[in-house]
């Protein structure tokens, strides 16, 4: 636990459905009459949202450090001005990606190594960690079918193959790290098993 607050990141490649989970767990938490904070990352702010759409821009260019240094500028000033004071007042935050997201896109994907990649997030966050992870783990062919029958691609969402599949490995070695703090699924399942197995596992971690 974090403050009086609980703090859940949902991490995973593309198109494996993260928004559908976190509307449908903070629908959840609503129901229990916990307070819930829905956010995401890049964006939650709106410094963060402009930072979004320069490093997520299909026609920019930007190098992989730093691309890293952007994604830690926008979770430093959302850490600072979003999440710590949510979980101080003891609500439940539920951010669409986190730490791991820079770990496995920018460490394991882009060829940076994860520990400098660990560097800097740590700095960026103060040491906040999530109390859960849940990694929706899919393959990044299927994932990329699904983003792009929804919407033209992002920056990240146009790589190669081998970069997603690169990335879908670091999630996975993230979490065979810490297995305590994390909750693996299956995003080939039905959205209402995985949204069953997310509630388990969070009614187990609510104050």
């Amino acid at each position: 636990m974090t403050a009086r607050g609980l703090f859940v990141a949902f991490e995973g490649g593309e198109g494996v459905g993260k928004s559908t989970q976190i509307e449908r767990a903070a629908a959840w938490l609503r129901s229990v009459g916990a307070e819930v904070l829905p956010t995401r990352e890049p964006g939650g702010t709106p410094l963060g949202e402009e930072l979004r759409r320069l490093v997520l821009d299909p026609d920019g260019h930007v190098t992989p450090r730093a691309e890293t240094l952007i994604y830690a500028a926008d979770r430093a000033h959302h850490v600072d001005t979003v999440i710590r004071p949510a979980l101080e007042a003891g609500t439940v935050v539920l951010t669409d990606r986190y730490i791991d997201s820079t770990l496995a896109y920018q460490g394991a994907g882009r060829g940076l190594t994860v520990s400098e990649a660990r560097v800097v997030t740590a700095w960026a966050t103060d040491g906040l960690t999530p109390d859960l992870t849940v990694l929706l783990d899919l393959d990044p062919e299927v994932g990329l079918q699904r983003a792009g029958a929804r919407a033209s691609l992002d920056r990240l969402e146009a790589a190669s193959l081998g970069f997603h599949q690169a990335v879908r490995a670091g999630f996975l070695a993230l979490a065979a790290e810490s297995p305590g703090r994390y909750l693996v699924l299956d995003a080939r399942l039905e959205p209402d098993a995985i949204a069953g197995l997310v509630r388990e596992a969070l009614a187990a971690r609510l104050p």
